[in-house]
């Protein structure tokens, strides 16, 4: 990193509160443009300056390029550090530049909404077919018995299902569990869902409305965590699995299962994907960020849809709790 390279990038106005907007979070290149109100090329250019100031990262996914400071990096560079630190106190100090900064954050938070809204109405509308969607993409019985023979033959304890849909995941390891926490956001798929496991003891299954992003429970309440098809729909997959961690003890375990990084464009539009699956180097990252040591993690098929169960235990130290 070349002091006098950093200086140049930060010498725009445009360009720190691009700085300011991924101090924290993840953004496609389009939800910068969107917010600041500048076209994409022109966005894309200053996004060019910070990339070769090592001051941001890149990371295409299909058509869409999505952008992280380097202060957010697994390994972050003392002067990253210092930087975001600089940037923070810029804003408590210029009121023209903090008035700026939170216009920006507001519009953000605008898109964020209306994507949210969006996604929610596909998940009440597709409620009683979701087993089906599923089964476009992969076989559900091929993946469920990769998945019981990567958590083993042992008690799964105190079991949280994130984002259960239709129940499946719930009713396929009742008899393995002390307790099974079933959540989801879709009050549509919890009353498919509450239909589903009404067979089960209602003092061993309990349903909850709850968002992945703000769980409703108690730091070291599970002993498993289990993500089926639902980390793609995250806008921000790490404060997810960061949230996941929070709630679960350490030593224990998190299971995804998902798809492999693809270029199915049309899951975004058609099944609101919010990410086209994941590499194994990018979910590694994601799950040591967290607070997770990951396992080799398990692939199934070698079509256009590779699905991928990652095991990963949480570690006593370091826990990274959601922002």
């Amino acid at each position: 990193m070349r002091t006098e390279t950093i200086f140049r990038a930060l010498a725009d106005p445009t360009r720190l509160r691009i700085m300011r907007l991924l101090g924290s979070m993840e953004l496609a290149v389009g939800e910068v443009a969107q917010v600041l109100g500048q076209s994409q090329p022109r966005v894309s250019r200053h996004i060019g300056i910070l990339c070769d100031a090592g001051l941001a990262e890149r990371r295409r996914e299909g058509s869409w390029v999505f952008l992280r400071a380097c202060a957010n990096a697994v390994e972050v560079p003392p002067l990253c550090t210092a930087i975001a630190e600089l940037l923070v106190e810029a804003e408590r100090a210029d009121a023209q530049f903090a008035e700026e900064c939170e216009r920006d954050r507001r519009k953000l938070a605008e898109i964020r909404h209306h994507r949210e809204s969006e996604a929610q109405a596909y998940f009440s509308e597709h409620a009683h077919d979701w087993d089906e969607l599923r089964r476009l993409h992969s076989s559900d019985e091929a993946v469920e018995g990769a998945l019981a023979e990567a958590l083993g033959d042992g008690p799964l304890g105190r079991l949280l299902d994130i984002g259960t849909g239709t129940g499946r995941m719930a009713e396929l390891f009742a008899a393995r569990a002390e307790r099974i926490v079933a959540l989801d956001k879709s009050l549509a798929m919890l009353r498919v869902a509450r239909a589903k496991l009404q067979h089960l003891p209602t003092e061993t299954v309990e349903l909850v409305q709850g968002d992945f992003s703000s769980l409703p429970f108690a730091p070291d309440s599970f002993d498993t965590t289990l993500f089926h098809q639902v980390l793609h729909f995250a806008q921000y997959p790490g404060a997810a699995l960061a949230e996941a961690a929070r709630v679960t003890r350490p030593g224990g375990r998190i299971a995804i299962v998902d798809f492999a990084a693809h270029q199915r464009e049309e899951l975004r539009d058609r099944h609101a994907h919010a990410r086209l699956g994941f590499e194994d180097s990018q979910m590694d990252s994601l799950l040591s960020e967290a607070g997770f040591d990951a396992l080799t993690p398990t692939s199934l098929g070698n079509g256009e849809l590779v699905v991928k169960i990652w095991i990963a235990h949480r570690r006593a130290e370091n826990r990274k709790a959601a922002s």
